[in-house]
């Protein structure tokens, strides 16, 4: 099993410079407490401060190491010549591998912003990842589709192979995760029952397209590692009965170091490789708190560093 996070890009402050600072500081956080991958999100014409997986993740790169890196991009709403080309540069920043995390998006807002069509979503999504991979691979791509170019050519070109994992949640879009991806990333939203279902989807999908397992197979979990089973109790009444981005409560994982490895190991022997967290409390001193604690998790796992 491996526990990777996903930095929070999102900070309601009036001190703009506060919440890159505060992403500095998780990024530091989580590689002290020895988390195995590190990665930031793509979200676009926000009404409060979201700052850009590119660049943040240039500067988290100098908080980390050579363990695993990478960023989610909306494919539909990025020309993929520059997806192409910031990936590969952040490859040559980072010491280790880097992940391209992605999916389809499905904010209207963002894709009339972005001058792009909700509507072709999936086939403008194949028609980027192919060209993405033309690009890593050196070739001269040519595209008369969703996007139109000529000959284009980037270096530098990525250190080492891009790894893809795909974001997907309905049915159509795991399958196609299952027949275009390295690896699969199930959404943070499903119950772990529904995780179960949708991981064997996920299987069944690698059997019809003649692919095999893939090694890795990750979900996002929203969550807080509370300093005692009482803080715990209170923060889950307290979302359960506000509310949490619409989740199902039953989709978040919050718990004392004990209850959260339990939490991990059902999900891992569910058949997923990778836990991807991200903090869902709201405090910054607390989202800390609980990224400092997955250290006590990862030793009730028997995770090393």
């Amino acid at each position: 099993m491996k526990i990777g996070i996903s930095v929070t890009s999102a900070y309601r402050t009036d001190q703009i410079r506060d919440g890159a600072a505060q992403m500095v500081l998780r990024t530091r956080t989580a590689a002290e407490a020895g988390l195995d991958s590190l990665f930031v999100g793509d979200h676009h014409v926000t009404p409060s401060p979201y700052y850009q997986n590119s660049p943040i993740m240039g500067r988290l790169l100098a908080e980390w190491d050579e363990r695993a890196a990478g960023a989610l991009y909306l494919l539909p709403l990025w020309n993929p010549v520059l997806v192409a080309e910031q990936v590969a540069t952040l490859a040559c920043i980072a010491e280790g591998p880097f992940v391209l995390q992605c999916g389809l998006g499905r904010d209207e807002n963002q894709f009339n912003a972005m001058g792009a069509s909700i509507k072709y979503r999936p086939s403008s999504f194949e028609q980027s990842l192919a060209t993405l991979r033309a690009l890593w691979r050196g070739e001269s791509v040519s595209l008369d589709g969703r996007w139109t170019f000529q000959d284009a050519k980037i270096s530098p070109l990525p250190p080492e192979k891009i790894e893809v994992w795909i974001g997907a949640s309905a049915p159509v879009a795991i399958e196609r995760a299952a027949r275009l991806g390295d690896a699969w990333l199930a959404e943070p939203a499903i119950t772990p029952p529904q995780a179960k279902l949708a991981f064997n989807l996920y299987q069944d999908a690698l059997a019809k397209h003649s692919r095999k397992n893939t090694q890795t197979v990750a979900i996002r979990r929203d969550i807080y590692v509370a300093e005692s089973d009482q803080q715990a109790r209170a923060l889950r009444s307290k979302i359960e009965q506000s509310g949490y981005r619409g989740f199902n409560p039953e989709a978040l994982i919050i718990g004392d170091a004990a209850s959260v490895a339990a939490s991990f190991q059902a999900i891992a022997d569910i058949g997923f490789t990778d836990i991807i967290v991200r903090n869902l409390h709201s405090d910054g001193d607390e989202a800390i708190a609980s990224t400092e604690r997955l250290s006590l998790v990862r030793e009730k796992l028997g995770l090393v560093n």
